[in-house]
């Protein structure tokens, strides 16, 4: 997990500037950022670790971490898909944690 705590402090700098925080609850964000860490290796790129990649960059683009559809979730759900980036109100138990329905084109999925 070294090297996920690493990304994770990286990726915080970065985003939470621009309103964007990792899910409160470290344990989970870890593992999401771990698997992030394993589909570099495997594909060369961060896919989302929610997803099924194809391993083809440009087939893949639109869910390449922080995905494409990461601002309209948190705007509408205050959570990302995979619940790794969330809004400071979802963390806070604001508002409420409800399913975020996937995004992401039918004939882009797998």
């Amino acid at each position: 997990m070294k090297e996920a705590e690493r990304l994770c402090e990286i990726l915080r700098k970065a985003q939470e500037p621009k309103g964007y925080y990792f899910n409160r609850d470290k344990n989970k964000a870890l593992e999401l950022l771990e698997g992030l860490l394993v589909n570099k290796a495997r594909y060369g790129y961060m896919s989302c670790p929610c997803r099924l990649a194809t391993g083809d960059r440009e087939k893949d683009k639109d869910i390449i971490c922080p995905c494409a559809y990461r601002e309209a979730d948190i705007k509408e759900f205050g959570s990302c898909y995979c619940n790794l980036y969330v809004s400071k109100e979802w963390n806070e138990d604001k508002i409420p944690h409800t399913f975020v329905p996937e995004r992401r084109p039918p004939e882009k999925l797998l």
